[in-house]
């Protein structure tokens, strides 16, 4: 990038962090952060975005917290908890001195509302099945819940320390309606809702009160940081430069073609997190008209070139990826890897002629009169425009005539539970293979997340089987078989599995970067000022 480019890059970031409040750039205890895309509103039983879980972690908290190395689980809001012999009953006991923003005191009555809420089929939460098989969850008094399930559930104290089970307040639920998270939000985090402008920036202020925060941090709280505000760049060069510039002082959206000049510049380092693991794929509605034919989908994956995208792309910065999880997850099904699907497009033109799709004039093919032409869905940013049309590019070779519509995030997920599309980009988090084909691959959770409309019994038994395991051996077996299953169906085309790395100035003092659904800053606490 030029200096008179990032100058001019850096002016218009300047100018536009003015305008979202007078003293915000000059401020010297307002971190501020720049991302990609917004969510599409801030309510945690109804947002799967990493976007929303990135506020509502600093917003509110939950029953326990994971720790940085992603696999020791640690208190939050409960001091301790036990659980049954069977593992049905988990008992948690609440601390007594937490309070909500508007200072009122949090009580058992609070957790047992908010995770009710949660699964209530009312809220139509598309990560209900996260709570697991619950029978029942009650107060017993002022400061214990007790966590009732119909069958074991290995997974049960992960899942809570997601955004989706924080804890929040009813009344301010019920004044506020359908505009909860959208207007306001209540929490008992170290953080405190401010103003969210859709598309632009939300803001975050200290919650001076905070003294509960998880034992993962050396500061429990307050929070050393007064102000945070989250700022929507969507162009990565803008980021980029709002970084160079100092007008963002942290962020994980760094472009990988600015990561070299991240490392050069003494103002500046990059904080990671090697237990990360966070993939990018295209998925296919596997019962549309053109993609329902698996020989379709194999010829398709069969086309995309991970490596170049990996190399060109993302500058070295990322890993190919030909499998849905990392190969490291724990459960991967290790029978799998002679399995998956390479780059081959000699092969994949090979597989659509023996299919019956015949080229036309124009270099595209049609099967009885019907063009291969599937519509993806995706997000608008930089990333998956690039992405989007690498792929479109990629599919042309075989003759498949990809188009594309990208929309904001504050209308892309409403889109992506639709039925209008064929394949359709996405990316996610997850720390097993459980994690991850629960969430996408169970038929109750079509139409979202499962926007691929699987739907397979043998699947649904399996996971069922693997979520209610009482050993490590059983729970990888049945999740190694659907691995098997879908990997075998090419139901997604695996781009890239992504590193956890922030971009952080200098002034701030070391702190450790988080991957929990992938927020790198989790709850803040420890982010300080040294200068």
């Amino acid at each position: 990038m030029s200096m008179k480019r990032l100058a001019l890059l850096a002016g218009a970031i300047a100018g536009g962090l003015a305008m979202a409040s007078p003293a915000l750039a000059q401020a010297q205890n307002t971190l501020t952060i720049v991302r990609e895309v917004d969510s599409d509103r801030y309510d945690p039983h109804r947002s799967t975005a990493r976007a929303a879980s990135e506020v509502l972690f600093m917003l509110a908290d939950t029953l326990v917290s994971l720790d940085h190395d992603m696999t020791s689980i640690k208190p939050g809001l409960a001091e301790s908890w036990t659980v049954s012999p069977d593992g049905k009953v988990y008992t948690f006991k609440l601390r007594s001195d937490v309070k909500f923003c508007d200072g009122k005191a949090m009580t058992a009555d609070d957790v047992v509302y908010s995770l009710k809420r949660w699964i209530d089929p009312a809220t139509r939460s598309p990560v209900r099945w996260r709570a697991g098989p619950v029978e029942d969850i009650v107060a017993k008094d002022a400061t214990t819940v007790e966590y009732r399930l119909t069958a074991p559930f290995s997974e049960l104290l992960y899942q809570l320390t997601q955004s989706f089970a924080v804890v929040i307040d009813k009344a301010n639920v019920d004044a506020l309606g359908a505009d909860f998270g959208v207007r306001g939000f209540n929490g008992t985090g170290p953080y405190c809702w401010v103003d969210w402008r859709p598309r632009n920036d939300m803001r975050l202020r200290r919650h001076d009160a905070y003294r509960w925060g998880p034992p993962i941090y050396e500061n429990r709280g307050p929070a050393h940081i007064q102000e945070i505000v989250w700022r929507i760049v969507p162009e990565e060069n803008t980021r980029l430069a709002a970084v160079l510039t100092g007008q963002s002082q942290a962020t994980q959206y760094v472009p990988y073609s600015g990561m070299a000049q991240i490392r050069a510049n003494r103002n500046l380092r990059i904080v990671d997190n090697p237990a990360a693991f966070w993939t990018y794929f295209i998925g296919f509605k596997v019962d549309k008209a053109g993609v329902d034919d698996a020989a379709v989908r194999r010829a398709m994956v069969m086309a995309v070139d991970q490596e170049a995208i990996s190399r060109d792309i993302n500058f070295g910065e990322t890993e190919p990826a030909y499998s849905y999880i990392h190969q490291s997850a724990t459960d991967w099904n290790k029978a799998v890897d002679s399995r998956l699907i390479r780059t081959n497009v000699a092969e994949a033109n090979r597989i659509l002629d023996e299919a019956g799709w015949v080229r036309g004039a124009d270099g595209f093919r049609s099967k009885n009169g019907v063009r291969l032409s599937p519509l993806a869905y995706g997000f608008t940013g930089s990333t998956w425009q690039k992405l989007m049309e690498t792929v479109q590019g990629d599919l042309r070779k075989i003759g498949v005539d990809l188009r594309i519509q990208l929309f904001d995030a504050t209308v892309a997920w409403g889109k992506l539970a639709t039925q209008e599309f064929d394949l359709f980009g996405m990316s996610f988090p997850y720390i097993t293979a459980g994690d991850a084909l629960n969430l996408y691959f169970r038929s109750a959770n079509a139409p979202t997340p499962n926007r691929m409309n699987w739907k397979d019994g043998e699947t649904d038994r399996l996971l069922q089987t693997g979520m209610t395991a009482v050993s490590d051996a059983e729970r990888a077996a049945a999740y190694g078989q659907v691995l098997q299953q879908v990997h075998d169906a090419a139901v997604w085309i695996p781009l890239y599995h992504e590193p956890m790395k922030v971009a952080a100035t200098s002034r701030l003092a070391p702190f450790k970067a988080h991957n929990i659904y992938g927020c790198g800053f989790y709850k803040g606490l420890d982010l300080r000022f040294t200068r």
